[in-house]
């Protein structure tokens, strides 16, 4: 009997490694989101730990500025993006994700949803949902604005941070809300409040750090950011401020690319969404509403949040069809 060589044994084990390697390998799903979801302080490590105890797989995040820039980089890659999951698009948005043609169904059952006015897609998931609203600090703000009226011809010495509506969702969504309230007196509106803003962001993170560290007095964010506050710092020192005319809904979906290598992972992932595991991290990592029924009470500073009497929304058709124009009326006024 011919006995192998110590190199010939050294050889075959490099040329089986990597085939060894291939088959236990972990598959990895690739998950496009906004930058704030990825962070320790943010839902992702606890939607990551969740979903490998029961995937056997590795879930792998990419944090991009905002929601608008997670459709801005899939338009661009096209294809050939390594996404398997968008995590972080809005309603809205919609119809323009879908005419990108990367999105395959998601083949979940949305009976579970508990959206104000309800959501029904067969492409995308919602996970989360809030109103827009400005934040303020009361140190600072003795008389918060009580409509977006009072906003627009507020005092414009004290000002605000927005962000883009080219590059953000909460921008987008305050594109659609002046839309919403003012209509074809949007451009004049916008020009007015122009000279009570600070900046305008690529994103939320920006514009919010600006705000905690007292560069702005009101920044445009969020009805549940307040409770953040709350709840890890022991303040309530900032608060939103209720408007008159409503405060504009904005739900936060996610949708499996077409062109992902784990088809039915990233179909389990948006599966995954709606359960406990995942909607019970939403309120206090996401400082959202979960889109589905909570499984337990929210926290009582859940309780001390604004509730809009009005949520305002436009259509996701009217948006794709008008939103560059509405754009372009926004960069005039803004002298852009």
């Amino acid at each position: 009997m011919l006995r192998p060589t110590l190199a010939g044994l050294t050889l075959a084990l490099a040329l089986l490694a990597p085939a060894f390697a291939q088959e236990t390998a972990k598959p990895v799903l690739t998950v496009y989101t906004y930058e704030s979801f990825v962070p320790d302080w943010g839902p992702g490590p606890k939607v990551k730990a969740a979903f490998e105890a029961e995937c056997a797989c590795e879930l792998r995040f990419v944090g991009l500025e905002d929601g608008v820039a997670i459709l801005n980089r899939l338009k661009l890659e096209g294809e050939t993006t390594q996404a398997d999951i968008a995590l972080g698009l809005t309603a809205e948005l919609v119809p323009e994700f879908k005419k990108t043609g990367l999105f395959a169904p998601s083949g979940v059952d949305l009976a579970p949803l508990a959206i104000p006015g309800g959501f029904s897609d067969e492409v995308f998931v919602p996970f989360d949902y809030s109103y827009l609203a400005f934040v303020y600090d009361t140190e600072s703000v003795k008389t918060p604005p009580a409509s977006l009226e009072d906003l627009v011809n507020g005092d414009p010495d004290q000002k605000i941070a927005i962000e883009d509506p080219r590059t953000s969702t909460p921008g987008l969504g305050f594109l659609l809300w002046m839309k919403s309230v003012y209509g074809d007196r949007a451009e004049e509106k916008w020009r007015t409040l122009s000279r009570r803003i600070l900046t305008v962001t690529p994103g939320w993170s920006e514009a919010y750090g600006l705000f905690t560290k007292g560069e702005v007095p009101i920044v445009l964010s969020y009805t549940t950011s307040p409770a953040y506050h709350q709840i890890e710092e022991g303040t309530d020192r900032y608060k939103a401020a209720a408007f008159s005319e409503g405060h504009y809904l904005q739900v936060e979906l996610a949708g499996r690319l077409r062109t992902s290598k784990q088809p039915e992972l990233a179909q389990r992932f948006l599966a995954f969404m709606l359960t406990p595991a995942f909607q019970n991290v939403i309120p206090t990592g996401n400082w959202a509403l979960p889109a589905t029924k909570p499984a337990e009470p929210l926290p009582p500073a859940f309780d001390t949040l604004v509730q809009p009497a009005k949520p305002l929304a436009i259509d996701a058709e009217t948006v794709a069809v008008h939103r560059q124009a509405w754009t372009e009326e926004w960069l005039r006024a803004m002298g852009r």
